[in-house]
């Protein structure tokens, strides 16, 4: 079956973005809990590039794949799971990349590297990491897994927090602070 990307996100409505993330039909690698354990020799670089034995992964649709097995568990170990095995994965930073975002109301809507869209809110919280100086921002993604947004991505964030005095915006009932605790 071929792949069709999402549209870009800046035309679509908050109830059409919430339609496509309720459509994708990901593994339940939730409930999966597999006894055989190994390493993929795979690790996901600080850029949101894949790599598999040292040469990078250039299919999208390759990518998309390992991404929808995805999890983190509670010590930061990233694993690629399947019914009959799981698997570590090297994730230098974040295990996506969020490279878009669109304000609509009051949510905020992200586009991954991987197209997958994801709306900021309480299963899905935007963390400040680092120093006030330098933060990093995150996006809980599924699984325990989550995305750094890109320099682009957060330079929009920041465009809408700095009309508040607290640097923080506000997305499905939820107020996030941009600058680290």
């Amino acid at each position: 079956m071929p792949y069709d990307p999402p549209p870009d996100l800046a035309p679509l409505s908050l109830a059409d973005i919430a339609d496509l993330v309720a459509a994708r039909r990901l593994p339940p690698v939730a409930e999966w809990s597999p006894e055989a354990e190994g390493d993929s020799e795979m690790r996901i670089a600080a850029d949101g590039r894949w790599y598999h034995q040292g040469g990078e992964i250039r299919r999208p649709a390759m990518v998309r794949a390992f991404a929808s097995l995805l999890t983190c568990d509670a010590e930061g170990q990233h694993w690629l799971v399947t019914p009959t095995q799981r698997l570590t994965i090297e994730v230098e930073d974040a295990a996506f990349m969020a490279i878009d975002m669109k304000q609509e109301k009051d949510a905020l809507a992200f586009r991954l590297n991987t197209d997958e869209l994801v709306i900021a809110g309480p299963d899905h919280p935007i963390v400040a990491e680092g120093d006030p100086d330098t933060p990093a921002l995150y996006i809980g993604v599924r699984n325990g897994t989550r995305a750094r947004l890109d320099r682009s991505t957060y330079a929009q964030l920041a465009e809408i927090a700095i009309d508040n005095v607290d640097l923080t915006v506000q997305s499905m009932g939820l107020r996030f602070a941009l600058v680290p605790a």
